[in-house]
């Protein structure tokens, strides 16, 4: 039988939302997997604005829709499931006739559970990718709904929509809090600093900036010069880019879980292995 190619190997992982499907892919590979999830999901805490937004779509008050992440819809999606159920067939039904604009597989992966698809998506999967796929239509008049990501404004977009003419209304259907305790994530960073970590996954920007925030910015990038850094996408490599950190490892295409653990894999497995830490 062949020999799990991640056999020995340590990787750190701080995904919250699909943390036990990430670490089995890894542990079944041979990975020792370091759980630290860095933040938390949590609804809006006020669903008035979600469901607001919601109605407004489900009475035809959008022409486009720019979906930033899965989650959103998600969060979208549960928010009236939970405060307005009745306001979910409607709803759904304009999701179909809005012209629907994506950054990034997630948000396109959760339209497709809908039976749905997008007709925009952005490339590349970021704030200014959808820019730059939006700068040569006619945005003139065109009422535009936008899902936020977390409870960010996105001035740039937002900026953008507003100079091209458009009348654009944002929601923010979840936030952003901490997950792991402090000492949970001080001991991460010092198996980081010992060398005891061979490869550490962020999935996500705000686990990079709950990182950064924990200790001293300089503190956190030696840690980090200790092992391999990957990202699972092109935005989470600039966030990096933006805190002094470079990441060696992102999936060439799909940036998924999938695509991540096998790139870990194969830049795992012929090189120099971390020193054990104890647990």
């Amino acid at each position: 039988m062949e020999a799990q190619p991640l056999a020995g190997r340590t990787v750190a992982v701080p995904e919250s939302r699909e943390l036990e499907v990430f670490a089995a892919m890894l542990e079944r590979r041979g990975a020792r997997v370091l759980r630290c999830p860095l933040i938390a999901i949590h609804d809006a805490p006020d669903p008035a604005p979600v469901l607001a937004f919601a109605r407004t779509l489900a009475q035809g008050g959008f022409d486009d829709l720019i979906l930033t992440t899965g989650e959103g819809l998600k969060r979208l999606l549960g928010c009236i499931e939970r405060h307005e159920p009745a306001l979910g067939a409607a709803f759904l039904e304009g999701l179909k006739k809005v012209r629907k604009v994506t950054r990034g597989p997630k948000p396109a992966r959760a339209l497709r559970q809908l039976g749905l698809r997008p007709d925009i998506a952005a490339s590349p999967p970021t704030t200014a990718g959808i820019i730059a796929c939006l700068q040569d239509e006619d945005l003139h008049g065109r009422r535009v709904g936008v899902q936020l990501y977390d409870s960010e404004t996105n001035q740039p977009l937002m900026g953008f929509l507003a100079a091209a003419g458009a009348q654009a209304q944002s929601v923010a259907p979840y936030v952003y809090a901490q997950g792991s305790a402090a000492e949970a994530v001080a001991k991460l960073l010092e198996q980081l600093a010992c060398g005891g970590v061979d490869a550490i996954a962020f999935t996500s920007t705000p686990q990079v900036e709950r990182l950064f925030a924990a200790a001293q910015a300089d503190a956190v990038r030696a840690a980090l010069a200790n092992t391999l850094v990957a990202a699972v996408g092109p935005v989470v490599a600039a966030t990096l880019a933006r805190y002094g950190v470079e990441a060696r490892l992102m999936p060439a295409e799909s940036f998924f879980l999938k695509p991540l653990t096998t790139a870990l894999e194969a830049a795992l497995r012929d090189a120099p292995r971390s020193c054990p830490q104890p647990e």
